[in-house]
């Protein structure tokens, strides 16, 4: 099915009319080594250039790395590369995909920031590694699209949910939905602090979704609350703060989250799932937390 769909008066289909897709088992994951905050590119990195502790953020990341491997995710590990600190945050480069008859593709990115734009070539090799079918974007005609930083499957569906307004282009979506032939929700963000849609919107389960309602337009936020059956909403402190939002729910149980989303937390527990939670403390210094430092895979 190939729509595009930005307000509810366009929906034409429910998410259990949609095709099934299988939940990836695979997580790809960059080695921080050169991890820092050297530019200035969203709002929460002011104020903090040269100051990560480069052993706390290794020791950060490990932890993680060892929670994907006793979920019973196959785990890929990459070295990051020297010049590009951000590189870490592998959910920004790129949008993967499965097909019907199980070919594997992917949807590499334009980053939007200059100093992010090498990444790409990099975490291209992987997929070529993995025999994807590899497909770019014309970058005469696309300003910019950040992967799976703005663009999120719905969960075990072929369904995208796609933000736009910051760092990557509404238009980018018409030829995504043709290549992949799946409808995709588009999302215009308000909030210069919520520059993806990972830092706003956190797709927990088919039904269930965490979001910080104020990132989004009132058409976004109606067809959120359409889709999902359950909406939890984070408050501003630990959205904003915390990245509450930038959670990964992996296999729809099992919610990775920065620690101290009390609030965020509880509301999900209520709902049946199974909180962890990490210090990713060191990365939200350069605008990123648990979701947006992996790249699910098929």
């Amino acid at each position: 099915m190939r729509k595009v769909v930005s307000t509810v008066s366009e929906l034409d289909f429910k998410v259990s009319d949609l095709r099934e897709m299988p939940a990836p088992q695979k997580v790809l994951l960059v080695k921080p080594t050169h991890f820092d905050v050297e530019y200035v590119i969203n709002p929460h990195m002011k104020g903090n250039e040269g100051d990560v502790d480069k052993i706390a953020a290794m020791d950060e990341w490990e932890h993680l790395k060892s929670a994907y491997t006793e979920l019973g995710l196959q785990t890929r590990v990459i070295d990051g590369v020297r010049g590009y600190p951000d590189m870490v945050f592998c959910a920004n480069q790129s949008l993967p995909f499965i097909a019907e008859d199980g070919a594997k593709k992917v949807l590499m990115s334009i980053m939007h920031a200059d100093e992010r734009k090498g990444e790409v070539q990099h975490i291209q090799k992987v997929y070529e590694e993995s025999n994807y079918e590899i497909h770019q974007l014309d970058k005469k005609k696309f300003r910019d699209f950040e992967g799976m930083g703005d663009a999120l499957w719905h969960f075990k569906k072929g369904l995208i949910w796609g933000g736009y307004g910051f760092r990557s282009s509404l238009e980018a979506y018409e030829l995504i939905s043709e290549q992949f032939d799946v409808p995709v929700i588009t999302l215009k963000l308000l909030d210069e602090s919520f520059y993806h849609l990972d830092t706003c919107l956190c797709i927990l389960n088919e039904n269930t979704a965490l979001i910080y309602s104020k990132a989004f337009t009132n058409e976004g936020l109606e067809l959120i609350h359409v889709l999902f059956e359950h909406v939890i909403e984070a408050s501003k402190y630990e959205a904003e703060e915390l990245f509450a939002c930038n959670a990964t729910c992996p296999d729809g149980k099992n919610v990775f989250i920065q620690q101290g989303c009390t609030d965020a937390n509880q509301k999900m527990r209520n709902l049946g799932f199974k909180v962890h939670e990490f210090s990713t403390a060191e990365f939200l210094k350069s605008g990123g937390s648990v979701f947006c430092m992996k790249m699910m895979l098929w």
